[in-house]
């Protein structure tokens, strides 16, 4: 659904597709809100609810087990939908219990009404004792699946007490889980999950959450789909974020025709290694090598400097200052360079021959030349006026440093993070983690995006270093910055979901075994075929 309709009766739901050509959008808590409240004032009475709960049924039907299911409704009206849900497939013929944890007379009047339908339908109910000193029920015998309707997205605290009790139980019942609009106990705006409910699926209602992408979201959330409930979808009201799907940056990859050359998909140089960290900069100029840059230099800090790399001769390695930096479509800057004196005066070097070009080939800064930036307010003034296109590819602590603040508050909100690390450098960000947050400046349509690609194997030594070098070899190939950053980090993450999905990963997967698959991505967007 790319234009803004009223879904089909016969859509109840659409799935999220990390590989999507169209551009989901993500939506806050209060936005959300007023959508939900203009439905309420507009539809009858109890509508959303019996929305929510028949789409819930079906996709319930569709994915869990045959066996009995057990229907968890807390004590909102998000355990309403839970409460729709069971009476639906119960009159379906599916094996389900409803467990309500929470008191029948204090639920809200839609949730009360679920409630009094499940038990004139003969839904086998159960009224959770909220007694804290009491021991939680055990699973009943042939229990298959669960479906969390514990807590929606109105979260303004960590699950505590009783609540927090329950989400351990369902984490430790070893059954898969399928949780109603958000897992219990994430916040909704931010991905924050601590404690919260894993579970296989998420069924979003409305419109997709930033934090079901983010923090904690990738491992709470599982696969996503969205149930508009009936609704316009998309939603016009903007959206806080964007995922980043291949259709948000494929027109922009760079296409190859028979009568080109070398020279036509840009010279990349990549600056680092001092002593003893040779090896980052060569895994980033190996990486931008398989994404299709046609020519790649190597500038090395440290003496003397390698003659060749004898895994990859096409490779040209120099010392630093044998680079002729005029001369390149773009550089990547900081693998492994260190941040003493001589890597500080190269970076200021850097910065001011790359702003007197014309034209001024973007940088990709990473690791080390991102400290620098970060303890030297002076050159970072200098770079932020300098008007040269860069890219920061920072990590949660690197953008503290970066903003002056503790990783805390980046991962308190990442999405508002980014976009003020981007505000405050002029840059394009990507902070990195899971679910990737790519912001750019000036902000624009799409100025913030949730990468939905990769998973834990690339919490590995280089993986940093081969991102900067796929960023640097699109962005040598003439791409616009944000198109290049958001295509590499979606191939980034794309490449390690296709090894662990071949078996190499999450554990002891390398940073260089992602060449090849990346390669493989690139060459499958552009002609068009499945990724």
């Amino acid at each position: 659904m790319n234009a803004t309709t009223s879904a089909p009766a016969s859509l109840d739901w659409l799935p999220l597709d990390p590989a999507g050509n169209a551009a989901t959008p993500l939506h806050g808590v209060a936005t959300i809100r007023a959508i939900e409240q203009a439905a309420l004032a507009s539809l009858p009475a109890y509508t959303l609810m019996t929305r929510a709960g028949s789409a819930a049924a079906g996709w319930v039907a569709r994915h869990a087990p045959a066996g009995r299911i057990v229907l968890l409704a807390g004590p909102g009206n998000n355990g309403g939908d839970a409460l729709v849900a069971a009476t639906r497939l119960h009159q379906a013929g599916r094996q389900v219990e409803a467990w309500l944890t929470a008191a029948p007379d204090r639920l809200p009047a839609d949730a009360a009404r679920a409630w009094a339908e499940a038990r004139t339908a003969g839904v086998p109910l159960l009224a959770v004792p909220l007694d804290p000193a009491a021991a939680l029920p055990p699973w009943p015998a042939g229990c298959v699946a669960l479906v969390d309707g514990l807590l929606g997205i109105g979260l303004s605290r960590a699950a505590d007490g009783n609540m927090a009790r329950w989400i351990a139980h369902i984490n430790g019942a070893g059954l898969p889980v399928f949780a109603l609009d958000i897992p219990s106990g994430l916040f909704a705006d931010t991905g924050a999950g601590q404690p919260a409910v894993r579970a296989q699926r998420t069924l979003t209602f409305i419109a997709a959450k930033p934090g079901l992408l983010t923090l904690d979201g990738r491992d709470c959330a599982g696969n996503i789909d969205i149930a508009p409930l009936g609704l316009p979808y998309p939603p016009t009201q903007p959206a806080v974020a964007h995922v980043n799907q291949p259709g948000g940056f494929r027109n922009a990859l760079p296409g190859r025709h028979h009568a080109v050359n070398k020279g036509s998909y840009g010279s990349l140089a990549v600056i680092g290694g001092s002593h003893g960290m040779a090896g980052a900069p060569l895994l980033g100029a190996r990486a931008a090598l398989h994404l299709g840059a046609g020519r790649v230099h190597v500038g090395f800090l440290a003496q003397p400097a390698p003659l060749m790399d004898p895994v990859h001769p096409e490779l040209m390695l120099h010392d630093v200052s044998d680079v002729a930096i005029d001369a390149m479509s773009a550089l990547v800057v900081g693998p492994g360079m260190g941040t003493g004196t001589a890597a500080r005066k190269l970076l200021a070097s850097l910065i001011d021959t790359c702003a007197r070009a014309a034209p001024q080939p973007p940088l990709v800064l990473d690791a080390d030349a991102l400290n620098l930036l970060a303890g030297d307010a002076a050159l970072a003034g200098v770079l932020r006026d300098s008007g040269v296109p860069h890219v920061m590819t920072p990590h949660p602590l690197e953008a503290a440093r970066l903003l002056g603040s503790t990783v805390a508050d980046i991962q308190r909100d990442r999405l508002a993070a980014a976009a003020a690390l981007a505000a405050a450098r002029q840059a394009t960000i990507v902070l990195k983690g899971s679910g990737t947050v790519i912001a750019t400046a000036p902000a624009t349509r799409g100025a913030v995006t949730v990468n939905p690609t990769g998973n834990a194997a690339l919490a590995t030594a280089g993986t940093g270093d081969v991102l900067a070098g796929m960023i640097g070899a699109l962005l040598a190939q003439g791409m616009p910055v944000p198109d290049a950053t958001r295509a590499a980090v979606w191939i980034h993450g794309r490449a390690a979901d296709r090894l662990v999905a071949g078996g190499t990963g999450p554990a002891g997967m390398t940073a260089s075994e992602l060449y090849l698959p990346a390669r493989e991505i690139l060459n499958a967007l552009l002609h068009g075929r499945a990724v």
